[in-house]
């Protein structure tokens, strides 16, 4: 049932509504402002810390909670009873104006429930768009949902005036989405991604031909899966994960572990935390796919489906390939120093800098950034070896050694 509410009573339940979708977090966009109000850089919108160290904000509000789609895991289903209640255009306009001049925020993160059609919602956010961008001259940062099901059209004219975009698959594989939301169809996540992707090289091809060619999603399209709502494994989750980066280009997939919102038959029992700890491992995971060089299947095989909780993925992918190791620091590819554990991306360059000009020794290797804790096990330095046999039983006791002791409680 919908209420009648005051713009703050809306805002207090549309902005708890929105808390369970992740994929908000953004690099932001370079984009100029002649003269209008606000602006959009790539030092990061959301509430998290940018590269130079600030931490940054948004609004993040649903448009509507009151849903036609019954979808199994959702706190808005339409078959749950809760408080239903819907913003107007101007009042979202009103709230993003009236927080970003009190310095509350610096940008928009705009979802919705479907409230009659994939359509109507559709059109309801594109008004939004247009009041802030047009009438307002708002140039913040602004992130919206592409509402599957909605004509390639709204999506076109959306995707000319946000920032970002994203449509959350929330799971998966198509037997799972038949199993606890099955008014979403595969097909109908795919296209709008589809439409995105083609519209973003669209615009970077014309930008290279016209000068003032008008942007479109200028900062990417992300998505979002859930974690442990159904019996997905780690592999099929991080595999969907490595098809979306391929096939629609996505700045990021975003991981949402689990929280029992509902109950019903096709849902898990209730826990009693969500898998945070398997989420983290999705993440870095992911990280290795898109930092990396890794595959998918090469991360996790059919013989080892999740990922080891004790281990990050890296480290894991090293201890069932220790045929591949001791690595000589000053002789493997870069491709290779990727791999090594306690190597980020950073330390793998400066290394390939070093050994240019003279060898590399073990005593440089913490001043390049490598984290010798994980690294000593898993190289060589000028035929110096400093770590234990590298047989994964004693690795395993070194890198995740056992307490001797039991911590004294004092309650």
């Amino acid at each position: 049932m919908m209420l009648s509410l005051n713009i703050q009573e809306k805002l207090g339940i549309l902005a708890d509504s929105a808390k369970y979708d992740v994929s908000c977090a953004s690099s932001g966009a370079d984009k100029k402002n002649k003269g209008g109000l606000g602006n959009s850089t790539a030092a990061g919108i959301c509430h998290t810390w940018s590269s130079d160290g600030r931490c940054v904000s948004l609004l993040k509000i649903l448009m509507t909670n009151d849903c036609v789609f019954d979808c199994a895991y959702c706190i808005n289903r339409h078959s749950n009873d809760i408080k239903r209640t819907s913003f107007f255009a101007e009042e979202i306009v009103q709230l993003t104006i009236e927080f970003y001049r009190r310095n509350y925020i610096e940008g928009l993160f705009l979802s919705s429930a479907i409230e009659k059609s994939p359509n109507d919602t559709m059109e309801k956010i594109v008004q939004v768009l247009k009041l802030l961008r047009y009438r307002e001259g708002f140039h913040g940062y602004i992130h919206v949902k592409a509402i599957p099901g909605a004509s390639p059209e709204l999506i076109e004219q959306a995707g000319a005036l946000a920032d970002r975009m994203s449509v959350n698959i929330e799971l998966p594989t198509e037997e799972s989405l038949k199993l606890l939301a099955p008014q979403k169809p595969i097909k109908n996540l795919f296209l709008p991604m589809a439409q995105i992707k083609n519209g973003i090289e669209r615009a970077k091809q014309e930008k290279t031909i016209y000068r003032y060619a008008k942007p479109f999603v200028p900062a990417g399209q992300s998505t979002q899966m859930i974690v442990g709502a159904t019996k997905d494994s780690d592999r099929n989750i991080i595999m969907a994960a490595e098809k979306l980066y391929n096939d629609f280009q996505l700045k990021r997939v975003y991981y949402s572990a689990y929280i029992p919102v509902n109950a019903g038959s096709n849902l898990p029992a209730v826990q009693t935390s969500p898998p945070l700890l398997r989420e983290h491992r999705l993440y870095q995971a992911d990280w290795l796919l898109r930092f990396y060089n890794f595959k998918a299947k090469e991360l996790l095989g059919e013989a080892e489906v999740n990922f080891n909780l004790d281990y990050d993925p890296k480290m894991n992918w090293a201890l069932r390939n220790l045929e591949l190791f001791p690595a000589d620091i000053n002789t493997v590819s870069y491709e290779m120093l990727l791999r090594i554990p306690g190597v980020g991306v950073l330390s793998a360059r400066r290394i390939v800098r070093q050994r240019k000009i003279s060898p590399v020794r073990f005593e440089d290797l913490k001043k390049i950034g490598v984290v010798m804790k994980r690294a000593q096990y898993f190289i060589v330095c000028k035929g110096k070896h400093s770590g234990v046999g590298l047989d994964r039983a004693s690795l395993e006791t070194k890198l995740n050694p056992k307490p001797e002791f039991e911590q004294l409680s004092l309650w």
